[in-house]
C-alpha cells in the first residue's frame, strides 16, 4: 500500500530516501541517460498530472537564479492541495572558497570550492553538474514561500546540507 504519488525531480541515479519509500515514485530528469519516467526540465514539466509529494535532492543549485523560481512554481503547480515538497541543497552558510577539506562524501573529499561551484573533479566530464546558484537557510525558505507554498520549514543538516519542506 502506498502513501500516494511522489515525483522525484532531478532523480539522477539516486534511490528514494527511506522516509519516502512508501510512495509510488515517478522519476523526472533532464538527462535521458538516467532513464527517467519523464524526460523534462524541472522549470517546465509539462502536463504530467498531480502528485502528493515531490523530492528534489541536490538539483536546484544547478539552475540559474531566475530558473529556481520557475522550478519551484512548477512544484506548486503539480502538487495536489496539501501536498508537500522535500528539497535538499548544499548549505553555503559560512562556506569559504578554499581547497580546505570540509567533509568526506561517497564521491571523495568535499571543499568549499566544490560546494560553491560543483564537484570540480567531475565537471570536465559532467559540465551540467556545475552549481549556478546557492542557498543558506533563509534564502531557500524564502524562495519556497515566494513560489506559492503556504508553509516552509528549513533545517540545517550535517555535511553542509539544507532540507526544506514546503507545503502547498
Amino acid at each position: 500500500m502506498t502513501k500516494g504519488k511522489l515525483l522525484h525531480v532531478g532523480c539522477g541515479g539516486d534511490p528514494l530516501p527511506y522516509f519516502l519509500q512508501d510512495y509510488a515514485e515517478t522519476r523526472l530528469d533532464i538527462d535521458d541517460t538516467h532513464k527517467p519516467d519523464i524526460l523534462a526540465s524541472m522549470t517546465d514539466m509539462g502536463d504530467i498530472g498531480e502528485f502528493d509529494a515531490i523530492l528534489c535532492s541536490h538539483s536546484l543549485e544547478h539552475l540559474l537564479p531566475h530558473d529556481v523560481a520557475k522550478a519551484l512554481t512548477e512544484f506548486v503547480r503539480v502538487l495536489k492541495p496539501g501536498g508537500f515538497s522535500v528539497i535538499f541543497v548544499p548549505d553555503l552558510e559560512g562556506v569559504k572558497a578554499t581547497e580546505e577539506p570540509l567533509f568526506e562524501a561517497p564521491c571523495g573529499t568535499i571543499t568549499g570550492l566544490d560546494l560553491l561551484y560543483g564537484l570540480r573533479s567531475l565537471l570536465h566530464v559532467m559540465p551540467y553538474m556545475a552549481h549556478r546558484t546557492g542557498f543558506i537557510a533563509k534564502t531557500l525558505e524564502q524562495a519556497v514561500l515566494n513560489a506559492g507554498f503556504t508553509k516552509a520549514v528549513t533545517t540545517r543538516l550535517p555535511n553542509y546540507n539544507l532540507m526544506c519542506v514546503g507545503v502547498k
